[in-house]
């Protein structure tokens, strides 16, 4: 008979506040499918305990004492591919967002939303989506959306990174850079649930993307962020 908690996703919480912690994993082990295995108190521990333990997830805050969040976070992805990485803070718009995200944090939440609404988060992570709150994506877009550049000759509309796109997938990566969502993105290219997903994928593929957040990261890199994504 096969063990129910060998389906649960496994979770490790860091934060170096202890009754934040304790929230947290109060939080995410009332939800029947979520276990929490470990909590840590800094980078360091983080890592080792991850190294240790293989969660499914680890809840990440950004800053602490000695080694922070964004190092944790750079150095689980690199050597724990299997595990995703949630990074909460207490900001709009933390100073280490965007580079939380470049190291690759799976999702970017803050530490008011709500216990539905982290827990979901936890679930559509560990799944292998990503998941970035909307206002922060915003807020990313505004901060970000200056960084553009041209190269010589090249054509206005598409950059030649994103060559192998179709016109269709590079209206759609427009979109998710955009801070689109998939439903938005159906509604605005007038296109099915399934069909949207299907280019998702096939525009993941052809970039070589492992998430959502790294097909933002590449539009706010490209200089495409401020374009309206429909073409």
């Amino acid at each position: 008979m096969t063990d129910p908690r060998s389906q649960e996703i496994s979770v490790i919480v860091v934060d170096d506040q202890p009754l934040v912690r304790m929230g947290n994993s109060l939080v995410l082990d009332t939800a029947e499918d979520i276990h929490v295995v470990g909590e840590a108190a800094s980078g360091e521990q983080a890592i080792a305990l991850t190294a240790l333990l293989a969660p499914d997830v680890v809840l990440m805050d950004v800053r602490m004492p000695g080694m922070g969040g964004l190092e944790a976070t750079r150095h689980i992805t690199r050597t724990q591919p299997d595990t995703r990485v949630i990074v909460l803070t207490t900001f709009d718009l933390d100073e280490y967002a965007f580079g939380a995200l470049k190291a690759g944090a799976s999702a970017f939440l803050l530490k008011s939303t709500t216990p539905t609404a982290l827990t979901e988060a936890v679930r559509i992570v560990a799944a292998g989506d990503a998941v970035v709150e909307p206002r922060i994506t915003r807020q990313l877009i505004d901060a970000y959306s200056g960084q553009r550049y041209s190269e010589p000759g090249q054509h206005p509309g598409q950059p030649s990174q994103l060559s192998d796109l179709t016109p269709r997938e590079f209206d759609i990566f427009l979109a998710i850079g955009s801070g689109l969502s998939n439903p938005e993105i159906t509604n605005e290219l007038n296109l099915s649930s399934a069909t949207v997903k299907t280019h998702i994928n096939r525009i993941f593929s052809k970039l070589q993307l492992r998430d959502r957040v790294q097909a933002v990261i590449l539009a706010y890199e490209l200089g495409l962020v401020g374009r309206d994504p429909i073409g």
